[in-house]
């Protein structure tokens, strides 16, 4: 099978895909040729510029609006996507948020608030995915972070987050394995995104420091994750699992 056609007849759930990487690997495995479900939290308008654009270049695709740390939510996500495509065979974790503070100032609500989402709400919506994937298996890829070693000032609780994510993408691939379900990690460095910009990482001394501190000189694009995380999702990547590869342009 042609790379262009990796994932034909297949349907995949992209959480968080309504902007930056979710957006990205959402309208990659639709090119490849997967049914997609673009999962969103409040961007309506986002989620639906993706559905448009992957409509328009012949894809199939739906947005379902559902928030990751609400179980109820969860549940109703895998639903309506197996209303929509009647099967499942990819799930990218991909929705997060992240939030800095340093120590005198974490809250149990800025930890709440994090681990919520990228912790509680990866295993919930990994939980549906392992019920749905039929008895060829599937494949889950976690999106994490450089983050989660590189560690820096004021980032204890979101990189606490993606540790979790790392240590969670090991276990499951022991437990899941059995069921022929594979779990890989991609684990992207700074990427410029609508959030990054949001949060006014892009200007400054900060995004100057790490695109000098990047062995390729930039910082990354969406574009640069996507076809990663479609290779760990792929049929390509079947002997992979438990994986964690980091794209960052070699920034450690």
């Amino acid at each position: 099978m042609s790379q262009s056609q990796r994932f034909a007849g297949q349907a995949a759930i992209v959480t968080g895909a309504s902007k930056g990487i979710g957006a990205s690997i959402a309208r990659q495995l639709a090119a490849e040729g997967a049914a997609v479900v673009v999962n969103y939290a409040s961007s309506r308008s986002g989620a639906d510029q993706v559905v448009g654009a992957i409509r328009d270049a012949g894809g199939r695709a739906l947005a379902v609006q559902a928030d990751l740390s609400s179980e109820p939510d969860v549940v109703r996500l895998f639903e309506e996507a197996h209303r929509e495509f009647g099967r499942l065979d990819v799930l990218i974790n991909n929705a997060g948020i992240y939030e800095f503070s340093p120590l005198e100032e974490i809250t149990k609500a800025h930890f709440e608030k994090q681990f919520n989402l990228n912790v509680l709400g990866l295993l919930l919506a990994s939980r549906e995915a392992a019920r749905r994937f039929g008895p060829e298996g599937g494949s889950i890829v976690n999106v994490s972070s450089v983050v989660s070693t590189y560690t820096p000032p004021n980032a204890a609780v979101y990189a606490a987050t993606k540790a979790a994510v790392d240590a969670i993408t090991l276990v499951l691939s022991k437990e899941l394995g059995p069921r022929r379900i594979r779990v890989n990690s991609v684990n992207p460095g700074m990427v410029e995104t609508e959030g990054v910009r949001t949060a006014g990482l892009m200007e400054g001394d900060s995004a100057t420091q790490v695109a000098q501190s990047t062995p390729l000189g930039r910082i990354g694009q969406p574009d640069d994750i996507a076809p990663v995380a479609a290779f760990l999702a792929s049929r390509d990547a079947g002997w992979m699992t438990g994986e964690t590869l980091v794209v960052a342009g070699g920034f450690r």
